[in-house]
């Protein structure tokens, strides 16, 4: 894994980029918003000391320009139409003020879900892209908290994060020059009583990134034991293990439970703290603005107090709700990292192949192919293997000799530690990764269904395949009669990894499934293993019509499934240790197959 290099924060801001004209929009109903909440107090200021008590006062040349402007429209203080009009621009002000909220506020929720759109695709895309080796070591669990719960708090970065942070940032800084402009004495007071309340955020954030990681990495722990247990709630309930896994969760839940009431503890610590704060600055606002005014200090009246009263609410909301909202950017900046953790990880299988295969001949060739799962732990050692045109191969062996890994190397499922192999004389590195794949199908023994229909579990919303196309190779290897006993028949809806049908239903879909994919290279992983009788008999059937004009690789228990191949291939830890036809290998005395078929293969000739 790669390290990360750059803050999260700045990879997601990249992301706006394709959005710049929403951005622009949220930044501007912003400050627009930010004009408008300062507005009010300003408006009630200049109506309570020139309107309802008679409270002269030197002004300084902003608030006098400010009188005159007023004044032109309202002249004469005394006169009860202009303050009724003062009232309605007050309240077209308030209007304004709504109106701007609900645009910033909209925008800035639209442009988070454009953000996380994106990001959501990317991030499945780049996982769908990963070798197997690195689900081999990833909890599906986790990958599935990263790509659902992580990416929705990153949405909230956005959505009730950043921008209102920006906006809230905004009106207090022209909440404090409107201060300025009304009593500079009165706003130093002010001031010097906010240094506490920063601090105080300061320390609450630290603490709370802190707890939110905390958070996250119980929630994660969570999402994978429950996604595991789920899925193998078969087992959990075969072995009685429901009372010893359900304490295993309540552990797990206890942990998460902790790291929440520590996030909770801070939150009930801070804003008590932010309320006592903004009640002090309240207090000595109204004493030494009261002082002042009986002192005769004409600087100071009452409409600045009950001004005054409001911009402190609209100074230290913002500061709350700030810290607020840093409890979410906190939580989305957490599932950033851990989102830009596994998009910064480079696992990919390299796609720099540039030819095409439409189609291979099926040429097959693995020369001194070494492959190891894990380092210094050789799974296949030295490979040298061919296959010509045709020919239908069949790969023997115990297990753990090294007999599925042929097959995923073929795939590029995982990349070889050395050697080479190669398709039609050409490094399968030289194909397109998509080409590749798309001229070898796959059989497996554990098939592997979705929860669809028939028809779609068989295409996989291939639209160049046809319904009539899947009828017809339906009919051709033998399956058309067992889908049309199902309700719905193509339609049926199979639910979750094909419960709905028995195995050996499952793995007629299955070879159904590569039929119709028409590729050049077939392969069977022990494709006829656990089944019963009836379906080995259409699986055969099956197999006759996939396997021929094509080539084919075989991986079976099954006796059937070997005696036909043109060559069979013996396997023993991680080496050919045998090749031959059945008829040669059978009579080779003390062979490995000679063994293998004695002890596996001959009980189903008795």
């Amino acid at each position: 894994m790669s390290k990360i290099k750059t803050s999260s924060f700045t990879k997601l801001l990249a992301y706006a980029k394709p959005y710049k004209g929403k951005l622009y929009f949220v930044v501007f109903w912003a400050i627009f918003l930010a004009i408008m909440t300062a507005l009010r107090p300003f408006l009630l200021n200049f109506t309570i000391d020139n309107y309802l008590v008679d409270a002269k006062k030197e002004t300084n040349i902003i608030q006098q320009y400010f009188d005159e402007f007023m004044q032109f429209f309202f002249s004469g203080n005394d006169n009860p139409t202009n303050l009724k009009v003062l009232v309605i621009v007050m309240f077209i002000a308030l209007v304004l003020e709504g109106i701007s909220q609900f645009y910033f506020t909209y925008l800035a929720n639209w442009l988070g879900q454009d953000i996380i759109k994106d990001l959501r695709n990317k991030l499945y895309n780049h996982i769908a892209s990963f070798k197997m080796k690195y689900f081999d070591n990833e909890p599906v669990g986790k990958l599935v908290t990263r790509s659902v719960s992580d990416i929705e708090s990153i949405a909230s970065i956005f959505s009730q994060g950043l921008f209102m942070i920006v906006s809230d940032v905004l009106k207090m800084i022209i909440v404090i020059i409107f201060m300025l402009v009304v009593n500079w004495k009165i706003t130093g007071i002010v001031l010097l009583i906010m240094p506490v309340i920063l601090i105080a955020t300061n320390i609450f954030n630290r603490k709370m990134k802190v707890a939110f990681n905390d958070v996250r990495n119980e929630v994660a722990n969570l999402n994978t034991f429950v996604q595991e247990r789920l899925t193998g709630m078969k087992i959990v309930q075969l072995f009685n293990r429901e009372k010893i896994e359900h304490e295993k969760f309540k552990e797990i839940n206890e942990k998460h439970n902790k790291a929440w009431l520590k996030n909770i503890l801070y939150n009930s610590i801070f804003f008590p703290i932010a309320d006592i704060i903004s009640n002090i600055s309240i207090g000595l606002v109204v004493y030494f603005g009261a002082i002042w005014i009986i002192n005769g200090d004409t600087d100071t009246t009452i409409g600045q107090l009950v001004a005054f009263n409001m911009y402190i609410t609209m100074l230290y909301n913002p500061l709350r709700q700030i810290a607020d909202k840093f409890n979410v950017m906190q939580m989305g900046i957490v599932a950033a990292d851990r989102v830009f953790e596994i998009l910064d990880t480079e696992d990919n299988v390299q796609d720099n192949g540039s030819i095409e295969a439409s189609h291979f001949k099926g040429t097959i060739e693995l020369k001194d192919v070494r492959f190891s799962y894990i380092k210094n732990e050789e799974v296949l050692r030295g490979i040298n293997l061919q296959v010509q045109p045709g020919e239908t191969i069949a790969i023997v062996g115990s297990t753990g000799a090294g007999k599925s890994t042929i097959i995923n190397l073929l795939n590029r499922f995982y990349e070889i530690d050395s050697g080479e192999i190669t398709i039609d004389n050409r490094n399968i590195n030289e194909y397109t990764l998509e080409s590749l794949r798309k001229q070898i199908a796959i059989v497996l023994q554990d098939v592997f269904l979705f929860s669809d229909t028939i028809y779609n579990n068989i295409t996989l919303h291939n639209k160049t395949i046809s319904r009539e196309d899947v009828i017809v190779a339906a009919k051709k290897i033998g399956v058309h009669d067992f889908i049309m006993t199902l309700p719905e028949d193509y339609n049926y809806n199979v639910k979750e990894r094909g419960v709905m049908l028995s195995s050996g239903q499952r793995q007629l879909i299955a070879f159904l499934r590569a039929y119709v994919s028409n590729p050049s290279i077939l392969i069977l992983d022990e494709a006829t293993s656990s089944i019963d009788t009836h379906s080995e008999e259409l699986i055969q059937k099956a197999t006759e019509t996939i396997t021929k004009d094509r080539t084919s690789i075989v991986i079976a228990h099954r006796l059937a499934t070997i005696v036909n191949a043109s060559k069979i291939i013996v396997m023993d830890k991680g080496q050919i240790v045998e090749f031959g036809k059945h008829s040669e290998l059978v009579n080779k005395p003390n062979g490995y197959y000679k063994k293998l078929y004695d002890s596996q293969f001959a009980v189903e000739v008795e």
